[in-house]
This record gives structure tokens, sequence and C-alpha cells, in this order.
């Protein structure tokens, strides 16, 4: 990785400004699907707009004009719609990642798209997490200190599911351990927060060419020489948006206020109803719900905290709580979604009752009470001739 300690004889004194970031929004987002069938990820809509367009917003209000987007899958949505970034205010660069290379690879990959000197910092965040972090507080203190690496750490009730980080009195990073297996291995609750401020010459030490991991394998590599990586705990808002539930959150949370963006398309309150989106008055929006445009509420429909993508329709007297309608799909009448994720251009006709956790996939035609939590309405058109062929004639004649 080469000699440890130059970041901290160079950077000392410098201005703090940190004009250049990389963005990694390469990943396929498997745990959102259906949602990302058709659209990456970060390009989702959360509070009524693409999710990185929360991220940019963020980052600009640090000082951060140019931006590296380091994309992968669907790469071309993320062009097709920020352009240059001028209508954002800030100067976006794409380059695209061939074949994985991992967080560090990425990372490594969309330096060349950078303009910076050796010695300045540069921030590197990732594209699926929500956070109210101080970008330019986690800047100036890398900076103070003469950091290779400042990375933000957050605390979680439970940190099994995640890479531990512990740090020393003073923030230095002591070592980085993977998901912990037993009570004995959790030896702290910091954990990495997916966002960086790098001096440029550290990542341009990443082996180039070949799939890195930051976590595994560069940042291990400079702790063992010496390298300066200072944690910065922060107990801000943080989420990671990498799940149906999550992301319903995320976007509800931003409508309501609870996290703070620029990016917001209007007031923050119950609910966000973007141009062209129709509600019947007869209908309640609660929660933080977004309706999209070109979305439909129709009468006597309850909607809490949920978000409702362009095109949709929500049809007379159902519930959708906690859930995702896609682009163009249909939910009919008396349904019930409670944790639900619809795919886009997916029907859900009437008196379905959909709980936590089910995904109906893209395109996907669920007929009339299909799906059931409680005794349906009664009334199966095709049933009479299920039901002679199992009992006999009789019994349709019976009916």
């Amino acid at each position: 990785m080469g000699p440890p300690g130059r970041a901290a004889e160079t950077t000392r004194g410098t201005a703090q400004t940190m004009t250049e970031a990389i963005m990694l929004v390469g990943g396929k987002g498997t745990r959102l699907r259906p949602l990302t069938t058709h659209t990456p990820k970060p390009m989702l809509p959360v509070a009524g707009v693409p999710f990185i367009a929360h991220q940019l917003a963020r980052a600009a209000a640090a000082g951060v004009t140019r931006v590296v987007l380091a994309t992968s899958y669907l790469a071309e949505v993320f062009e097709d719609h920020f352009q240059d970034g001028t209508p954002y205010g800030i100067e976006l660069v794409y380059l695209t990642e061939r074949e994985p290379l991992g967080t560090g690879g990425a990372i490594r990959n969309a330096a060349s798209g950078l303009t910076c000197g050796p010695d300045e910092p540069v921030l590197v965040f990732n594209g699926d997490i929500l956070s109210g972090l101080d970008i330019a507080a986690l800047r100036d203190g890398h900076v103070a200190v003469g950091a290779d690496v400042t990375l933000h750490l957050t605390r979680v009730e439970d940190p099994r599911a995640f890479g531990l980080v512990p740090t020393d009195a003073n923030g230095r990073v002591l070592e980085f351990l993977e998901k912990p297996e037993t009570p004995e291995q959790i030896v702290t609750d910091q954990i990495n927060a997916g966002c960086y401020v790098f001096t440029r010459s550290v990542i341009d030490r990443i082996p180039a060419g070949r799939e890195v991991s930051v976590e595994r394998e560069t940042f291990p590599e400079l702790l063992a020489t010496g390298a300066l990586l200072r944690g910065v705990v922060d107990t801000s808002y943080w989420l990671d948006l990498g799940t149906p539930a999550a992301f319903v959150r995320g976007s509800a949370d931003l409508v309501l206020g609870k996290v703070d963006s620029p990016a917001v398309p209007g007031p923050t309150g119950d609910a966000l109803l973007l141009p062209g989106a129709t509600v019947h008055p007869g209908a309640v929006l609660s929660g933080g719900t977004v309706v999209s445009a070109d979305a439909v509420v129709e009468a006597g429909a309850i909607v809490e905290g949920s978000v409702i993508l362009p095109g949709a329709v929500i049809g007379p007297d159902t519930l959708v709580k906690d859930s995702i309608v896609g682009a163009f799909a249909t939910v009919g009448d008396r349904s019930a979604l409670d944790g639900a994720v619809i795919g886009d251009g997916a029907i859900v006709e009437s008196d379905n009752e959909l709980p936590s956790g089910i995904r109906i996939a893209c395109g996907t035609l669920l007929p009339v009470g299909a799906v059931r939590t409680t005794a349906g309405p009664g009334g199966c058109p095709a049933g009479t001739t299920a039901a002679a062929a199992v009992h006999g004639p009789s019994v349709t004649a019976q009916r």
C-alpha cells in the first residue's frame, strides 16, 4: 500500500475543502426485488426523487462540486436521468465496471475520473445509505488530524449482521472484525456506516484491475502498515435502504421530516403528492406516504406510510400500509396490503389481503380474493367445475 503517514505530513494546515466524491452505485439490489427488476436500487424513488438525489444534495451542501458515479447494473439509467448533473448543481462523471470489482476495486476504478491532487480529501459513499451525517465535519476532522482514511461509524443494537470497527479513546481504528458468531466476539456495537473520507493518494494505492474488498483487504492492509484510520461515531439518523421495509421507512421519514434532505420536492408532512397525482377527497393519506406522478388513489382508500409509484391505481375502500405499489400497478377494491411489495404493472384484483413480506412479481395478475388472511367474501367462479370433478355432479346440482 506504500509508506504510511505521508498524508499526515502533507494535509495538516491545508485548506479544509473537499470538492470531489465517488459514489458507489453498482449493486444489483437483489434484496429489493421485484422493485429493482427494471430500476437500479439507487434510482428507486425515495420521498419523490431517485434516492441518490438526496445524497448528491447533501454532498453539494458540504462543498462537493464533482461526483464520479461508479456504476454497473443498469448503468445507462443513471446517465439518462441525471445527464451531466447540471440541473442538480453538480458535475457528474460516469465510470462503469464491466466485471465486478468489489468495493475497493470500484473505488480504484472510479479514481480515474478524479482530478484532485494526491493530498486532497475525497468523499466516498455508498448509494444505498440514508444518513443525517454532517459530511463537512467529517471532512474537517480528517484534514485536521492528517488521517489516511476517516470512516463514519454508527452504533446498532444488534451488530451480529455487521462487521465491527472498534476504536481507541482518540478514535483511531484498532481492527476490522468480521460478523461476530458468538457473544464473546461482540467487542463493540460500532459498525462501518458506508461513508468515508480518503486522502487521494491512498485510493491510488489500491490494486487496479481486480476485485478488492475495502473492508477485508484495503483497510486491514492500511492498519498493518501503520496508516492512520480514524473512526467517527455519529449517532444521527442512519438507515440502510437495502430491504423493502427499510426503503418504505426511509421514504416516510424523509417526508415526515425525521431526516433532512434538500432534495425532497415539497414541504414535509403526513403525505407528499407529486405533480399529476390524483387523490379523491374521500381518501386518507398519512404516515409519510408518497403518491407519485399520474398515480390515482380512489374514494375510501386509506394509505399509510407507503410509496405509490408513477401511474399506479389504488382502488376504492382499500387499505395500503407500509407497502410499495409499483409503477402502473393496480390494487383493486377492498383489498388490504400490510408490508407488501407490488411489482411494476401487476394487477391485484379486489378482495385480496396481502400480509407483511409478500412480494408480487412484475406483471402478475392476482385474481379476485386469491390471497386471504381471513375468510373471504364467498363466491368462486371456477369452483363449481372443480367441485364437480372431485365430488361428482350432485355437488353442483345442490348449489
